[in-house]
């Protein structure tokens, strides 16, 4: 009897054992479970933010690449811009060169203008006693080479008809002008020679005009009797011009003022030719273009 209560008492116990052991291996399939479920969460989690890291890194990718075509496409740039920097200095450079080629050009017919006016204040002062004339001479040297000439001691009142007592410095002036045209030098860089009347502001505009222009074109006749070889060789230098009242030298409304303003002039015109000739080369080495001219050059001189 002690035997079988021993083996039931054995067997009771073996069957609480059995529950405890279901309820642990349920417990620890339930924490393994769990453990698999958080791991699986913590995966797709994992994933998401890989993905969107790979999407990043893929925009990252294509923003750097644009980035470096945007860098390429500068540098091409800065090099273009470098190369046509270098041919602006360039150019600018040859531009400065046949500048001051042109300017050297103009500077050297200059001098010859200036020169040319020396030879004819040189040439007519010889003629007429050399220096400026005093008061009461014909003619007045201008420090420009220019030659005023007192109507009141060449011509009658209202007349154009010369007096006598003005012929031997219109001689002598002829002889200059002739002497003085005999330089090709002179020739080269002259245009015109200017006769010009000029009276006081007295009288009408039309008696003035006309007045103006007779005894312009009679000093100029006169100079061309007196010496025919400056008719025949180089009249075509010579025009008579008539300003009446218009080119006053002294504003003044005296006797003395109107005498002065009453006067022949002889100017010099320098050519403009050489000057004109010079800017046409220049255009034509730099090609650009060039107006044509409003009025057709003057025939050659002789």
């Amino acid at each position: 009897m002690r035997n079988r209560r021993h083996l039931l008492s054995d067997y009771e116990g073996t069957r609480e054992i059995w529950p405890a052991f279901t309820d642990v291996m349920s417990t620890m399939a339930l924490i393994m479970f769990v453990l698999v479920l958080l791991a699986y969460v913590r995966n797709l989690i994992a994933e998401k933010h890989l993905d969107a890291f790979q999407r990043r890194i893929a925009a990252s990718e294509r923003q750097l690449r644009s980035l470096e075509a945007e860098l390429a496409a500068g540098r091409a740039q800065l090099a273009l811009s470098q190369s046509r920097l270098r041919d602006q200095q360039a150019l600018v450079t040859e531009s400065n060169r046949q500048l001051g080629t042109l300017r050297a050009q103009l500077e050297s017919i200059a001098v010859l203008r200036v020169s040319v006016l020396n030879k004819l204040k040189d040439a007519i002062e010889a003629q007429l006693g050399g220096g400026r004339a005093a008061e009461g001479k014909i003619a007045t040297i201008g420090d420009n080479g220019d030659i005023a000439v007192n109507e009141s001691l060449v011509f009658e009142y209202n007349s154009y008809a010369i007096k006598k007592q003005a012929k031997p410095v219109l001689d002598s002036l002829a002889k200059a002008l002739g002497n003085l045209l005999a330089d090709p030098e002179v020739r080269e860089n002259i245009d015109t020679i200017l006769i010009q009347g000029h009276t006081d502001e007295r009288g009408s505009a039309s008696f003035n005009w006309d007045l103006s222009a007779k005894r312009a074109t009679a000093v100029l006749d006169y100079l061309f009797e007196v010496n025919r070889s400056l008719a025949e060789n180089y009249g075509g230098y010579f025009a008579a011009s008539a300003y009446s009242k218009f080119r006053p030298i002294n504003p003044g409304k005296t006797e003395a003022a109107y005498e002065q303003n009453r006067r022949i002039e002889i100017a010099v015109v320098p050519k403009d030719a050489n000057v004109r000739k010079v800017i046409e080369e220049y255009v034509q080495r730099t090609g650009a273009g060039m107006p044509p001219p409003t009025q057709p050059p003057a025939a050659p001189h002789p």
